[in-house]
This record gives C-alpha cells, sequence and structure tokens, in this order.
C-alpha cells in the first residue's frame, strides 16, 4: 500500500484530531529520518500507522493481543494505554501484511521504548513527541533536543513521562526504564555522579 491508501486506512479508524497527529508524525519521523541518516520511506510508514488502533475499543485492542498470543505483563496489564502500541503492530502485520520487523517494532514500542532499539524506533518515538500539533509545556525544548540528538530528546521525553507517572502514582514500565538507562549508561557525557 501507498502512504496515501494508509492515511485513507486511518482516516476511517480514528477521530479527525487523532488523524491529523498520525499525519504530522509521520511527517516528522521523514525529517528525523532525514536528518540522521535513516529509511525516509519506512519513517513515513511507521509514523502514519502508529496510533492505528489507539481509539479501538479497549476489549478489541485486547482480543488482537489475545488472538496473538501475546501475554501482557501486570505493568501492561494496568496501563490500557500501553496497548495499542502492541495491538497496532500486531494488527498491521496480520490485517496489512507488514513484515517488516523494524516498521513493527516501532509502532509497538513507540509508547514506551525499549533497550536496543533501532534508529527507526527511535525516530518514531520522538516524532510522537515532538509532532506539529503537540502544544505542552517543554515541547518547543524537545523539538530543540530532537535536531541535536535524538537520544536526548528521548531522554528530556523520559523525564516527562517519570516525572507525570510517578506524580500520579502509576507504575513505570521496565521496557521504559531499560531504554532510559540504556541512553544514559552510553552517553559519556550522561549518568555520572558528581
Amino acid at each position: 500500500m501507498s502512504i496515501a491508501e494508509y492515511k485513507k486506512l486511518i482516516k476511517s479508524m480514528m477521530s479527525e484530531n487523532r488523524y491529523n497527529h498520525c499525519v504530522n508524525v509521520s511527517k516528522e519521523s521523514v525529517k528525523l529520518a532525514k536528518r540522521y541518516g535513516g529509511d525516509e520511506e519506512k519513517a513515513a510508514i511507521a509514523g502514519i500507522l502508529h496510533d492505528i488502533t489507539k481509539e479501538m475499543p479497549k476489549e478489541e485492542q485486547l482480543q488482537i493481543m489475545l488472538d496473538s498470543g501475546i501475554i501482557l505483563d501486570d505493568i501492561q496489564k494496568n496501563a490500557p494505554k500501553l496497548w495499542h502500541g502492541i495491538s497496532g503492530s500486531v494488527y498491521i502485520k496480520k490485517h496489512l501484511g507488514i513484515e517488516d520487523e523494524d516498521i513493527l517494532n516501532a509502532v509497538c514500542y513507540h509508547t514506551t521504548g525499549r533497550a536496543g532499539m533501532s534508529l527507526l524506533e527511535k525516530i518514531i518515538f520522538v516524532a510522537d513527541f515532538t509532532s506539529e500539533e503537540r502544544t505542552y509545556k517543554g515541547v518547543a525544548t524537545m523539538r530543540k533536543k530532537s535536531r541535536k540528538s535524538l537520544e536526548d530528546a528521548m531522554l528530556y521525553g523520559f523525564k516527562f513521562t517519570f516525572s507525570d507517572l510517578s506524580s500520579r502514582e502509576l507504575a513505570i514500565h521496565p521496557d521504559e526504564l531499560a531504554c532510559y538507562n540504556e541512553i544514559v549508561l552510553n552517553n559519556p557525557t550522561k549518568g555520572k555522579s558528581k
């Protein structure tokens, strides 16, 4: 399928606001792919499809995962906001015939991140935070960081996410912590005790 066909499909599956977000994430993903030497076509596809199941009823998302043999961990069971990445990757493989593991993983982990992320996975993760319509406090800083280093932008995004989750006393998924720790430990200027 072409990007135009993917756009037509997702437009029928979500609200206008969610559709616009997906279009903007796709555009931002292509910009980041150009900047960092990523595959622009894969970035466009993963960006447009990253939220494909986000507005599906939770029961449908759960069924998609169960039908594929996915067993949710305790944190995932209690955090339905994480389901759309997992169910989305299953959906695009099963219903759209996308077999590219990099695209599937980019969709699957765009909310949590994980240790060992590919360039495409990082691009989609950051583009989701920095797409054109985003207006949260700190988005300008996040965008500025994304132009210098995907990893710096990701760390900034994790600070935002961890602060939000901990302030509401919600669990932080181990994939998020593993991704954060990996970036900190692999960056010589970060993670040094003062």
